[in-house]
């Protein structure tokens, strides 16, 4: 891997307020670090930053970091992790690092295909890519970008495995020799796809009956509150239908004052 050179600059601003005034800015936070070093923070231009991911391979990059006003101006750096922005896919931070052109350095390669495997082109299989990055270990120099895999021999049913690749020159590959990076599977027959659909169906339909049935006990508890409140309403309709029954029992009271008046006025008549 040939190293590209890049300029960044000593940070001054820190902290969440710093970094969003450096974007405001075009500049990208930044921090290097390494086994025999302190980190340190740093600051790149962000269009520089991006022109060196969009003309790479990938974003395993190896670096000839340039530090201005520093007192190790170059260093050799590995392009440790880039953070994105969720949405606007903007570089938001920067990881930087520092490796020894003598030291091994083990890193995820990306893998892709060439050609067009036979079992694909004549017998309808599917290409399955099982493993899109593996593991490898090199000086800095002898680092791939990528590992690229010759797939125009595969038939259906066969696989290229870890132990099956070739490395490149002064590259190990590490991991399970046994585990499949790309297979070639056989088609589907049409049975296959009916119960294949048959299932997601009723995948389907149980989440749906699962769902109806959690609204069903919703539905049953409900009522509850409704109950106790027509029952309430009942003991009050019933103390209302009291109240009138000892009223009609006090009523004769009033009827005994007018007898007693009629009786005085009729003594005074005589």
């Amino acid at each position: 891997m040939k190293a590209v050179p890049l300029t960044a600059y000593p940070r001054t601003l820190s902290r969440r307020a710093g970094a969003k005034k450096l974007r405001s800015q075009g500049r990208v936070p930044a921090v290097v670090y390494g086994r025999q070093t302190q980190p340190q923070n740093l600051e790149i231009n962000s269009t520089d930053l991006k022109n060196l991911i969009h003309h790479s391979v990938s974003e395993n990059i190896l670096l000839d970091l340039s530090v201005a006003e520093d007192a190790r101006p170059k260093r050799l750096v590995m392009l440790q992790e880039v953070q994105h922005h969720a949405l606007s896919g903007a570089a938001l931070h920067v990881d930087f690092h520092e490796v020894a052109e003598n030291e091994k350095v083990t890193i995820m390669v990306p893998v892709e295909t060439t050609g067009e495997a036979v079992g694909v082109k004549t017998g309808g299989g599917i290409l399955e890519h099982v493993l899109f990055k593996i593991k490898v270990r090199a000086l800095p120099k002898d680092l791939p970008e990528v590992i690229a895999l010759d797939v125009s021999h595969l038939e259906i049913g066969k696989a290229i495995h870890i132990g099956d690749i070739t490395p490149p020159p002064g590259v190990e590959i590490l991991g399970d020799k046994h585990i499949s990076v790309i297979a070639v599977a056989a088609p589907m027959t049409e049975e296959q796809e009916l119960a294949a659909a048959a299932e997601a169906a009723a995948a389907t339909v149980g989440e749906v009956e699962m769902i109806k049935e959690k609204k069903e006990e919703g539905e049953e508890g409900a009522p509850a509150p409704a109950g106790k409140g027509a029952e309430k309403g009942a003991e009050k309709a019933a103390a209302a239908a009291k109240g009138p029954e000892k009223g009609t029992e006090k009523a004769p009271a009033p009827a005994k004052a007018a007898d007693k008046g009629a009786e005085k006025k009729a003594e005074k008549k005589k």
